[in-house]
C-alpha cells in the first residue's frame, strides 16, 4: 500500500490505474475488508485522551493506526474510481507487446514468460512485471521476433519469440 501513496503523491490530476478483472475485484475486496476493519477498531471502546496531566500513548497510538487505515482506504477509492479494465488489442495488433500480453522471451538461451500488467499486480517472483519495470518497459510496442537489447548495468538481449494474450 505504500505503493499507493507514492502514486497519489506524485499524482497531479487524474492518472488512470489499467488492472485485470481479477484485479479490480482484489482491490474491491481489499477496499472492503479495510472499511470493515475500520469500523470494528472504531466502534468497540477507544482510548482517552487523557487520563491524567500527560497524553496517553495508548491514545496516540490508536490515533496513528486510524489515520493509516484512512488513508490506505482513501487511496483505494481512489485507485477504484481511476481504474480502468485492460483490454486485447485489436487482432492486427496481437502480436506487439502491449498492457496483459504474455510474451515469452529468450535470453541467452534461456527462456521466460513475463505477464505485463500494471505495478498494481506486478508480482516478479510469478513472472508478472510491471510496465514500468526496466524489462516490462523495453519490451512495450516491440513484436514477435523483435530483439531488444537492455544496457544496464550489462547487456542484455531478449529475443520476442511468442506474444499472446489471455
Amino acid at each position: 500500500m505504500q505503493f499507493l501513496n507514492r502514486i497519489l503523491f506524485k499524482t497531479s490530476g487524474k492518472k488512470k490505474f489499467y488492472v485485470t478483472r481479477a484485479g479490480l475485484e482484489r482491490l474491491k475486496k481489499d477496499y472492503e475488508n479495510l472499511k470493515s476493519f475500520k469500523l470494528a477498531k472504531t466502534s468497540g471502546e477507544t482510548p482517552h485522551f487523557l487520563h491524567s496531566d500527560e497524553i496517553d500513548q495508548e491514545y496516540l497510538d490508536f490515533e496513528d493506526d486510524l489515520t493509516m487505515l484512512e488513508s490506505r482506504i482513501a487511496d483505494l477509492e481512489y485507485v477504484l474510481e481511476n481504474a480502468e479494465l485492460i483490454k486485447p488489442p485489436p487482432k492486427e495488433k496481437s502480436d506487439t507487446v502491449c498492457l496483459g500480453a504474455k510474451v515469452l522471451i529468450d535470453r541467452d538461451g534461456h527462456e521466460d514468460e513475463y505477464t505485463i500488467l500494471s505495478s498494481l499486480e506486478a508480482n516478479p517472483g510469478l513472472g508478472i512485471i510491471s510496465d514500468e519495470s526496466p524489462v516490462g518497459k523495453a519490451l512495450l510496442g516491440h513484436k514477435k521476433g523483435d530483439q531488444v537489447v537492455m544496457n544496464s548495468p550489462i547487456k542484455t538481449i531478449y529475443k520476442i519469440k511468442r506474444v499472446r494474450y489471455a
